[in-house]
């Protein structure tokens, strides 16, 4: 019974493997096109150091200094193997290394999009699941997640901050918080809301969709005519199948919310990657600029990795075609 047992959990292993394999790869090409957008951008980061008044000799020893007299693939082999050592480079801004100057901001960041990612599945898969089996508040619904859509995050970040902040002194507009998780969450709930709006509107959008094709199948309605529980038919018949499209437009929908991120950060003065960011580029602090590129990249792709691992568990017929 051995060759039975082994054989299904050896091609199970060898697709995680695969998948594993795909996603290193992606951060790997990823990583590269970063690394080379970003060395043939205008402007010399030995300049930047020594001032733009510097002898060529001074630039030139900075520039070997900072290997950039190197060929490309050879300073981009050096940058990955410091960042597989956890070495990030050193910030040509602040004179520190980039993983001790971005290190505190993570936390901040990814407490925001994770606040945000559960709000956008609450609201989006409940709005979309009422708009879907209402047909009364359906339009209403719609109507309302159009607006949504349509609504830019600096124009939503406004509005909440003068209804919730100002009018009625419910959150506070500005700041990340103190240390406790409790007053960190009050203070992120307006950036939160206002990174969510969109994408629990697009996401409320898919699921209707979703769940009103799956609604109108042929072995539905054979389970409405053998008089099954509504909420049987909907759990087991409807929403079982239609979560595959769903978990889709979710992941893609979570993964952006890194880069939507930092709109947010910088409406409501928050001092996360999104804020490291934008800072970065406009003092072409290229190291940073890097880093946090690249945390951002690897965020989405794992983000969708995970996703296209849900739909193998959902549907038995990708799981077929993967371990082939």
């Amino acid at each position: 019974m051995t060759p039975f047992v082994t054989k299904p959990f050896a091609r199970t292993a060898a697709t995680a493997l695969l998948r594993l394999l795909g996603v290193a790869g992606s951060v790997l090409v990823a990583a590269f096109a970063l690394f080379a957008a970003l060395a043939a951008a205008p402007g010399d980061p030995a300049t930047r150091l020594a001032g733009t008044h510097a002898s060529e000799r001074t630039l030139e020893a900075i520039r070997h200094r900072l290997g950039l007299d190197q060929p490309l693939p050879v300073r981009f082999w050096d940058w990955l193997t410091g960042l597989c050592h956890g070495d990030l480079g050193t910030s040509l801004t602040y004179r520190q290394s980039v993983s001790s100057l971005i290190g505190p901001r993570v936390g901040d960041t990814l407490l925001l999009v994770g606040y945000a990612a559960v709000l956008i599945l609450l609201f989006g898969l409940a709005l979309g699941i009422w708009a879907a089996l209402s047909r009364r508040t359906g339009t209403v619904i719609t109507a309302l997640t159009g607006v949504g859509l349509a609504v830019p995050s600096f124009v939503a970040a406004s509005a909440l901050v003068a209804l919730l902040a100002v009018k009625v002194h419910w959150f506070p507009a500005l700041g990340g918080g103190g240390p406790a998780l409790g007053d960190r969450l009050q203070h992120l709930t307006l950036p939160a809301l206002t990174l969510a709006l969109s994408s629990a509107a697009y996401l409320a959008q898919m699921t209707k969709a979703a769940v009103r094709e799956e609604a109108d199948r042929e072995h539905v309605e054979t389970a409405r005519s053998r008089a099954l529980p509504g909420r049987r038919i909907l759990r087991r018949h409807i929403l079982r199948n239609a979560m595959i499209p769903i978990s889709t437009a979710a992941g893609l929908t979570v993964g952006g919310l890194i880069a939507a991120d930092v709109v947010v950060e910088q409406a409501f003065g928050l001092n996360g990657l999104g804020a490291t960011l934008v800072a970065a580029v406009a003092q072409k602090d290229t190291p940073v600029v890097q880093a946090v590129g690249l945390l951002m990249v690897v965020v989405f792709i794992v983000v969708n990795a995970a996703t296209d691992a849900l739909q193998a568990a959902l549907d038995p017929r990708i799981r077929a075609v993967s371990s082939r």
